[in-house]
């Protein structure tokens, strides 16, 4: 894995601090206020130039949420965003308006997850991906439809494609639509949902290799939200594990693979499949279930399903904390364990 833009100096696109986005629980006649789900819960991170950044977790971590907030599809309940534009200016996303956004959302797009909901049924491939150059006025008539053209070439579609509707295309095709219209505009910052969760191991393979091309062709950079370890592994420089709303550890790709140190990243590692038949891993089943976010146990959230848990872990939530050069763990126990990375692997008698 390529050196991350973090130790070149640069500076952050996207500095992300303390982010939460808690949804509220009503009840009775009034809708009162009985609790809150914590689905993001004080999340920090920085996104440097040219990088792809992976957040990493089960369903349900708050993941796609966090997602969601950094490009204000939600309103977050408390923290900073702050990105950097085109003009080398800091904007906090987290305090603008809709109209003061708009200019910016040209500047971040995003992904969606699945390809058959994410494109209205009644629109042609045109207006899906020609939609936003209207909005924002950029280009309309015959220079709306050489953009569009050119971009589907881009993608790997046919640009006679264009007056076709969205039923007329595979899960593969209708994704490459979709990073049509999230590219159409020259966007800096990409947040890709769950990209590829839903297309066929084949299809998976050409979407994450046209990702890659077009984060070279164009100077992309990536916050790609994943559960597929497998392909986090393939494409990202860094990677942050969230676990019930929090950060739990961070490090670059080849650093947490290698030599995790938060339990939880080490149960996620033991389930990545191998390409080697001879080869297997000592999978780590997790007891228990995933906590209710609405009302997360006491201490680290992790601690009723952790096996190397003490009674400190109960009792006292852990910071996320530097513990070597660009890795930060939320683990009282991390400088005692020693963990299992992807390499340790069982051969077969």
């Amino acid at each position: 894995m390529a050196d991350t833009a973090a130790a070149s100096g640069k500076a952050p696109l996207l500095k992300v601090e303390d982010l939460r986005k808690h949804f509220p629980i009503r009840q009775g006649f009034f809708g009162r206020v009985v609790a809150q789900v914590r689905a993001v819960d004080g999340v920090t991170f920085d996104v440097y130039p040219g990088e792809t950044m992976a957040v990493v977790g089960e369903s349900g971590c708050g993941k796609t949420t966090a997602g969601r907030c950094l490009v204000r599809a939600f309103e977050p309940t408390g923290g900073s965003i702050v990105y950097r534009n085109r003009n080398g200016q800091e904007v906090a996303l987290d305090s603008l308006d809709n109209k003061e956004l708009k200019p910016v959302r040209r500047e971040l797009r995003m992904i969606f997850q699945d390809p058959f909901s994410s494109l209205n049924p009644r629109m042609t491939v045109m207006d899906i991906i020609g939609d936003p150059l209207k909005v924002h006025r950029i280009a309309s008539g015959s220079e709306l439809e050489d953009r569009v053209a050119d971009m589907l070439l881009r993608v790997g579609l046919r640009p006679e494609y264009m007056r076709r509707y969205p039923h007329a295309f595979s899960g593969g095709q209708r994704q490459r639509i979709g990073i049509a219209k999230a590219l159409i505009l020259s966007p800096q910052l990409v947040v890709a949902d769950e990209a590829v969760s839903a297309l066929d191991v084949s299809v998976q393979a050409q979407i994450l290799n046209l990702l890659q091309d077009l984060q070279a062709e164009f100077n992309l950079t990536y916050v790609f939200i994943a559960h597929d370890l497998s392909v986090v592994e393939y494409i990202a420089n860094r990677v942050s594990v969230m676990y019930v709303g929090k950060l739990v550890e961070k490090a670059a790709t080849d650093e947490l693979y290698h030599n995790p140190k938060h339990p939880y990243t080490e149960a996620l590692l033991s389930a990545v499949p191998r390409p080697d038949p001879r080869e297997r891993s000592q999978r780590i089943v997790l007891e228990g279930d995933v906590p209710d976010p609405a009302h997360p146990p006491s201490g680290c959230y992790f601690h009723p399903r952790c096996r190397y848990a003490q009674d400190v872990c109960a009792t006292e939530t852990p910071e996320l904390r530097p513990i070597g050069e660009g890795h930060e763990v939320a683990c009282h126990l991390a400088e005692d364990l020693d963990l299992r990375g992807i390499t340790d692997l069982v051969p077969r008698d």
